[in-house]
């Protein structure tokens, strides 16, 4: 770890040790807890279907009308 924010040799040796206090903090501490996998609900897929035929005839709209 260097540091080279102050002038004084001192206070970057106090700012390295600080980073250095951190680092090692964060590398100890523990991990976060696996997620558990859920489904979607029937409305979120429900909805999700909607928008898709949605999205699809909106795109059908764009074309030459038919004769």
């Amino acid at each position: 770890v260097v540091a080279a924010e102050h002038r004084s040799q001192l206070r970057n040796r106090d700012a390295a040790r600080r980073r250095l206090a951190l680092l090692l903090a964060d590398a100890t501490a523990p991990d976060p807890p696996p997620r558990r996998p859920t489904r979607p609900s029937k409305r979120a897929k429900a909805r999700r279907v909607d928008e898709k035929t949605h999205r699809g005839q909106i795109k059908r709209l764009r074309g030459r009308p038919d004769e």
